[in-house]
């Protein structure tokens, strides 16, 4: 094992990512060193990788439409009138215990709503997060709650429920990897099989509310810069305030609704997220809210959101199929078997601990599937797991050290919101709090799952 090409692979690529090169180069160097390592030699090893890369091509696709429907929506004004609209009723209620948690489980609802419902991603943060943090202030809400709040919206719903992200994330990444690697997924419920490791989500979240972040918190009371705010957000689409909100039309709104309710159904009656996000943003330009000389400045805007990601996740795919053709990993899977000793509970606590580590040297769970379901297929089939305790340990190991990587959209999206004014640490303020409160009760209850699944 010491010498298998791919277990040598995962370590330079994991190293390379841990001393902060950039993961696409982490990735490329990682699947180059592992061909070369098993003897295909330049040529084969490239050609594998576009392979895989040609496979990932759909799916960074699906990326770049949900972006470009992300700023649309945001075009339409509709998350600055949601941020005016909990202002107001901040205002009307002053600081009471009740607004407060009606503010908890708004933001919760717009994070989760964001990956799925109103598949915009992160986008919403910076448009909605810096309004409110006035009002944060005057009730004296420490910040490291906001960022888990944000976080467990942003990571829980797309490892759970099958639309938005999470159709991307369970069905077009993780099942179709799982059942390329092997197993037939043609009858395995991910929502079954996600919904023990969702739990310990939820636990982490109560934690967070109810015992680590109840304590007051006192910030100075700064006025928010507005371009910081700019800075922030990309493109002119997304650069307007919660006042400006206030003058957006009912005909943008509601227009923005029925936009979001067309992708919506789009993609439960075609299962494309694709056709979804074109459909919607089609509604945009039909009735004129981005205009058609706009179309292409808002359409690219929204590209540039998300190609970092779709990127990553092309690479990744490139990197798996390198592993692939190696054929190196049977003898992976045999040595770790042999070292587990037919050990379950052991093994599904490495694979866990080991999705952990690679996650969160790469930053992103979406690209972590490819590498880990073709590795991890084999062994738990040859150790005795189910195929749905094995599609639990795999979405589990991805979605492991989403919350609290310094390199994840998680933990990124809320700084972004919450820093605007400078008093918000990205380590100490976002990573660390949503790494205790999301990564362990996860690696918990994921080991759970693959036990009793």
């Amino acid at each position: 094992m010491a010498i298998n090409a791919v277990l040598m692979a995962v370590i330079i690529m994991l190293g390379l990512s841990l001393s902060r090169v950039h993961v696409v180069l982490s990735l490329l160097i990682g699947a180059l060193a592992g061909g070369l390592l098993a003897g295909l030699g330049i040529t084969d090893t490239l050609e594998a990788f576009q392979e895989g890369i040609r496979n990932g091509a759909q799916i960074a696709l699906s990326y770049a439409l949900l972006g470009a429907f992300a700023v649309a929506i945001a075009h339409s004004g509709l998350p600055q009138s949601l941020a005016g609209a909990v202002i107001k009723r901040i205002d009307a209620g002053g600081t009471s215990g009740m607004i407060k948690y009606m503010l908890f489980a708004g933001l919760i609802t717009m994070s989760c709503f964001s990956q799925n419902l109103i598949p915009i991603h992160i986008a919403f943060i910076p448009l909605l997060v810096p309004p409110l943090l006035l009002a944060f202030n005057r009730m004296q809400i420490d910040r490291r709650l906001i960022a888990c709040l944000l976080t467990f919206g942003l990571v829980t719903t797309y490892m759970f429920i099958p639309y938005g992200f999470g159709d991307i994330y369970l069905n077009q990444i993780m099942l179709k990897n799982v059942g390329e690697a092997g197993i037939d997924v043609a009858n395995i419920s991910v929502v079954k099989a996600m919904a023990i490791p969702a739990l310990g989500m939820l636990l982490g979240l109560i934690v967070a509310v109810f015992v680590s972040y109840r304590t007051p918190r006192h910030y100075q009371q700064v006025a928010i810069d507005k371009a910081a705010h700019d800075a922030v957000v990309e493109g002119d689409a997304l650069s307007k305030t919660a006042a400006d909100a206030q003058t957006q039309s009912k005909l943008k709104t509601l227009v923005a609704l029925a936009a979001i309710v067309t992708a919506f159904v789009v993609q439960l009656y075609t299962d494309s997220l694709l056709l979804g996000s074109m459909f919607g943003f089609g509604v945009f330009m039909a009735t004129g809210v981005v205009k058609w000389r706009e179309a292409d400045t808002v359409f690219n805007d929204g590209i540039k959101l998300m190609a970092m990601i779709g990127f990553i996740m092309i690479t990744a795919q490139g990197f798996a199929e390198v592993m692939k053709a190696t054929e190196q990993i049977q003898p992976l899977v045999d040595g770790a078997a042999s070292l587990f000793a037919g050990n379950k509970a052991i093994a599904a606590f490495i694979m866990l601990a080991i999705g952990l580590i690679v996650t969160m040297g790469i930053g992103s769970s979406f690209s972590t599937i490819p590498i880990l379901a073709a590795i991890y297929v084999p062994l738990c089939v040859s150790l005795g797991f189910s195929p749905l305790a094995t599609v639990a340990i795999i979405g589990t190991a991805g979605a492991l050290g989403d919350a609290g990587s310094p390199a994840s959209d998680s933990t990124l999206g809320p700084t972004s919101g919450l820093n605007i004014d400078g008093q918000h640490d990205h380590i100490k303020d976002s990573v660390i709090p949503t790494f205790l409160h999301y990564n362990l009760p996860l690696l918990a209850f994921g080991w759970i799952a693959a036990m009793v699944l």
